[in-house]
């Protein structure tokens, strides 16, 4: 159940990608409008994803 809330955490931050640059900064022309924001979200997937694997275990038969 832990996994899952993270999961949802990782589409909540792709629907903002999505939304927020074309509402809220619209109107920003320069970098630090929606680069600044993908390249933030981009970051927080990657950690999210690093909370989401963290648990894995290898089940290799040696």
């Amino acid at each position: 159940m832990k996994r899952r809330k993270w999961i949802w955490l990782v589409w909540a931050v792709v629907l903002l990608s999505y939304l927020v640059p074309y509402t809220l900064l619209s109107g920003v022309a320069l970098w630090y409008g929606s680069f600044l924001f993908w390249s933030c979200a981009g970051l927080a997937v990657i950690v999210l994803n690093v909370f989401i694997t963290k648990d894995f275990e290898d089940h290799r038969n040696d």
